[in-house]
């Protein structure tokens, strides 16, 4: 059949109509993960250690393995390949330009955002303090209890003690407004906060402002919401000279990639309690045995987790279902990464 669908921008369009396609998963994948799959899709299941070559149109990378770039090796015929992560950044330096990446946008939105806000709310309610307190089977209030940022100060002052804040009323700044992004100040509005947004160019619309606009922004926000992808521009996007600019004691919350933080900077920041953080990925990642960052004042770490829920793996699947739908039927595929990176 001739293939006459025409070609979008940043759009990978193939010619499969009628045609069976070999799709690789992981050779562990549950079954039930597979029920959406079109019946013209032969289910490839790929080992951990591929022995010899095997052919595949169409592979859904597995989730952050050291070994996929090994197992790629071993795939002939791969036009497709499917990340259902956000991120890419791992994938992009040995997977050949003429392969087609898809990245997992849209399939975090629900899993990141609810992180980012778990993460704001713990820290504006001193959770973590209140937690390591907990640990010691110690009750203490009042004026017992401070992180550096707990004061009586203002109206307060010798009528209570402040023990936690309010979210209501806070700037929160969202760098990388992209559909988690969106996800987060939907999660967002209803605390009557301020939302300032910030991704590559500027739009309107809602109103996102250019990145080159950070360093004008990083003042006037209680909360720095970290959401970009990993690429040559946003790594060491935020340095010692921006988190400078930061108010004291605001928060700073990395759901990003580590490497997008300078983390020396954060760790001096941290130590001098100049500003709290939370995040879910650091430079190094792992974080080893007795870095700096483990003890910091005022810092929460998780390892990672952000995305990762019973609920994502479905939605992830079901969205690779529907990439394979379109490349079988000729249509354009989602997502497809272009030379930004995402």
């Amino acid at each position: 059949m001739p293939c006459n669908h025409p070609i979008l921008p940043h759009a990978a369009v193939f010619c499969n109509t009628g045609a069976m396609v070999r799709v690789g998963v992981d050779e562990n994948l549950a079954g039930e993960l597979l029920a959406d799959f079109p019946s013209e899709a032969k289910i490839v299941r790929l080992p951990r250690s591929i022995p010899s070559p095997v052919d595949v149109d169409f592979w859904i990378v597995p989730f952050y393995r050291k070994d996929a770039a090994t197992a790629f090796l071993q795939l002939r015929g791969v036009k497709v390949a499917q990340s259902l992560m956000a991120g890419v950044d791992w994938i992009l330096p040995w997977l050949p330009h003429e392969v087609t990446l898809c990245d997992g946008r849209g399939i975090h939105d629900i899993s990141a955002s609810e992180w980012v806000i778990a993460a704001i709310m713990a820290t504006m309610k001193r959770f973590p303090l209140y937690r390591d307190l907990q640990n010691k089977q110690q009750w203490k209030g009042f004026a017992t209890v401070t992180d550096g940022f707990l004061s009586e100060s203002g109206p307060s002052r010798g009528q209570y003690t402040v023990l936690a804040e309010d979210l209501a009323g806070k700037t929160v700044l969202i760098v990388g407004y992209g559909s988690i992004g969106e996800a987060i100040e939907a999660r967002l509005t209803p605390f009557g906060v301020s939302v300032v947004r910030v991704a590559r160019s500027a739009r309107d619309q809602p109103k996102v402002s250019a990145v080159s606009d950070l360093h004008a922004l990083l003042p006037i926000a209680d909360i720095v919401v970290l959401i970009v992808p990993l690429t040559a521009a946003t790594h060491g996007l935020i340095g010692a000279t921006e988190i400078s600019l930061m108010k004291p004691g605001a928060l700073l919350v990395n759901a990003a990639r580590g490497p997008v933080v300078v983390t020396d900077a954060l760790v001096e920041a941290l130590e001098q309690r100049r500003i709290r953080a939370v995040v879910d990925v650091t430079d190094p990642e792992p974080l080893p045995d007795g870095h700096p960052l483990w003890s910091a004042p005022n810092c929460m770490v998780t390892p990672h987790i952000g995305g990762s829920t019973p609920e994502f793996i479905h939605r992830a699947f079901g969205f690779a279902a529907q990439q394979v739908r379109r490349f079988i039927a000729g249509k354009p595929l989602d997502n497809v990464v272009t030379d930004a990176g995402y």
